[in-house]
């Protein structure tokens, strides 16, 4: 075996570490400035500058109201044409002017920004998606669908806060903060400059250390919002096994148990947030009386005049604003950042079963699958498959046969490259498929499983997800192939007919008959029965039987089954037992030697017999 192929030992299976608020991110800025798009950029540019110039227009327009007031309160030039062209009256006008002018510029900024936010929520949601599905086997079935999906939810969500609020939030306002505080220093004295500064700052500081106390608050509190969501599917995904067994009440108290965690980490955020808004309240209002304090005694000694008092209160009343907005903007980014960071966390996920650089389309030429002293273990500790060797030729039909934990359905996930073998090598027509691509590989392999599960749509959708773009005539020909087009039609909506939630509303023969169907309409050149007529009924078996015969011509087909009479015409047969080969040869050979296949066969026979009885 090449080196290349040579496999690590299989992977432990691992929660996603989230990533740092650092790495979000830079993960995120590309999305904002993505070098393949240059008209995104230009969007950027434009919506920053007009939020500068809505920044510009908020910090100036107190100064007209200054004025403004200074002039009805006589303390401005008397002049009555002055004072109609520059004076109270004009300076009103202007006032109000500024102010709709400032938030006509936030307006615009938002209508340009939209379509650049919207964009980056669209790719990253996709290219989530699309990861989750690239990666193993073994990585899906460690995890809860309920669990993953709340978190891409999250996460997706917290992108779209984050583009909008960290690129014209928290940056406009310390530009906002920096610009009020350098008037007052200007207009008023260092004094003013300095007690803005120091109230600012200590509410920066206050904001900042509670609101990462109740960010932990906060993640435990999705944790165990993560948890209820995942017990709450995974009950109702199983429906019917919570009748059976009439654990209605079982499953309302288990997940009662999960919102009994919720409940008192979303308390202990409440309780936190109540804190953080009366300390800033403390904070800010003490600012706030201090500065109008000194402005007052300015009025008093001739210093200030009325206007300037209410220019003092307009720009504290201005910062007061968007300071109160820096705790929920800041609370919520962090919040962001760490949904975020579990989605990238889920997003850095390595995939185990990888297309190497120089990977190939697969080049079926006949369909020969051979099996060379395959190992494979799920657990290093426990060894499932065991040096398997066989060939299967263009056009034969290999039987795999054997007690539960054999390995035999191990095969099957192997050959589709679920995952990647131990040791050893898969092969089809002489091509090692851990060097071809795993799109090709799938496109050339037809797989019926033991448990068909089905799409919450409609029958057609079902039977046609077995090749894009299938017509009417031919999904309706796959169900005539599989049997199930007679049932189809006697339903009200025919193939337009919705299966429900993994197909609940069909029987098992009923689900099994769409996935044969699907599968024939797929037309592969290798076949994967694992089980494929288990939920059949004997007549209807034997007729998809016929079925399955008729599109295993001319195919190598991989036929997983407990029932021996499947199988007996089978051009080789493999007895597995635990992850080795006992037996191999053709159904008249193993009977005559007299081995394992033989006694399953005479078991079997028996079983049948007693229940013809």
């Amino acid at each position: 075996m090449s080196p290349r192929y040579r496999n690590p030992p299989p992977p432990e299976a691992s929660s996603d570490q989230p990533a740092s608020g650092r790495q979000t991110i830079a993960r995120v800025a590309p999305y904002l400035w993505p070098k393949e798009h240059p008209w995104v950029k230009r969007r950027v540019v434009l919506a920053l500058v007009l939020l500068f110039l809505a920044k510009l227009i908020s910090v100036i327009t107190p100064w007209f109201y200054k004025l403004a007031v200074d002039g009805l309160a006589g303390e401005a030039a008397t002049d009555p044409a002055r004072m109609m062209a520059l004076g109270a009256i004009g300076l009103v006008v202007a006032y109000g002017l500024a102010r709709l002018g400032s938030v006509a510029f936030q307006e615009l900024r938002d209508a340009v920004f939209v379509r650049v936010a919207q964009r980056a929520l669209r790719r990253l949601a996709l290219e989530t998606f699309s990861h989750i599905h690239r990666l193993s086997m073994r990585y899906h079935i460690s995890r809860r669908t309920g669990g993953l999906s709340r978190i891409i939810e999250r996460g997706v969500k917290g992108v779209e806060f984050l583009l909008r609020f960290l690129l014209f939030s928290i940056g406009p306002l310390i530009l906002e903060l920096s610009l009020v505080t350098a008037i007052f220093g200007f207009a008023f004295g260092w004094t003013y400059a300095l007690t803005v500064a120091v109230t600012i700052s200590l509410y920066v500081w206050f904001t900042f250390g509670v609101t990462e106390w109740r960010v932990k608050l906060r993640r435990e509190m999705n944790d165990q919002d993560t948890d209820a969501n995942q017990k709450a599917v995974d009950s109702l995904l199983n429906y019917e096994t919570v009748k059976y067994f009439n654990a209605e009440e079982r499953e309302a108290a288990r997940y009662d148990a999960a919102m009994r965690g919720y409940e008192a980490a979303a308390v202990k955020t409440g309780v936190s947030l109540a804190f953080l808004n009366a300390g800033q309240t403390l904070i800010i209002t003490a600012g706030l009386v201090a500065v109008m304090v000194m402005a007052a005694i300015g009025v008093q000694s001739g210093q200030l005049t009325v206007g300037d008092f209410v220019m003092v209160n307009a720009y504290m009343i201005q910062i007061t604003m968007p300071l109160g907005f820096l705790g929920t903007v800041y609370r919520e980014i962090r919040q962001a950042l760490v949904d975020m960071g579990t989605m990238f966390g889920l997003l850095s996920q390595p995939e185990e079963v990888k297309d190497l650089p120089e990977a190939k389309a697969l080049a079926v030429q006949g369909g020969e699958i051979r099996f060379d002293n395959v190992r494979f273990a799920y657990d290093p500790t426990r060894e499932i498959l065991k040096g398997v060797s066989f060939c299967v030729k263009p056009g034969q039909t290999l039987a795999l046969v054997g007690h539960s934990g054999s390995g035999k359905s191990t095969i099957g996930r192997l050959l589709f490259r679920f995952y990647d073998v131990t040791g050893g090598a898969v092969t089809i027509d002489g091509q090692d498929i851990r060097s071809i691509t795993q799109s090709s590989l799938h496109e050339a392999i037809g797989v019926v499983p033991q448990d068909t599960v089905l799409f919450n749509d409609t029958i057609r959708y079902n039977i046609g997800y077995g090749r894009a773009n299938a017509t009417a005539e031919q999904i309706i020909a796959a169900a005539k192939a599989a049997r199930i087009h007679d049932f189809i039609t006697s339903l009200p909506e025919g193939y337009d007919t919705t299966v429900g939630e993994r197909g609940l509303k069909l029987s098992g023969g009923e689900k099994q008959r769409v996935g044969i169907a699907r599968t024939i309409l797929k037309n592969p050149p290798i076949l994967i029965l694992d089980e494929a007529t288990s939920a059949l009924d004997t007549q209807t078996e034997r007729s998809i039987q016929e079925s399955l015969r008729e599109m295993g011509q001319g195919r190598s087909v991989i036929t997983i089954a407990h029932r021996l009479s499947t199988i007996a015409d089978a051009d080789q047969i493999l007895v597995m037992e635990a992850g080795e080969v006992l037996e191999c040869g053709t159904h008249d050979m193993l009977l005559a030697r007299g081995g394992r296949y033989a006694a399953m066969w005479a078991q079997q026979s028996a079983e049948e017999e007693q229940d013809a009885a």
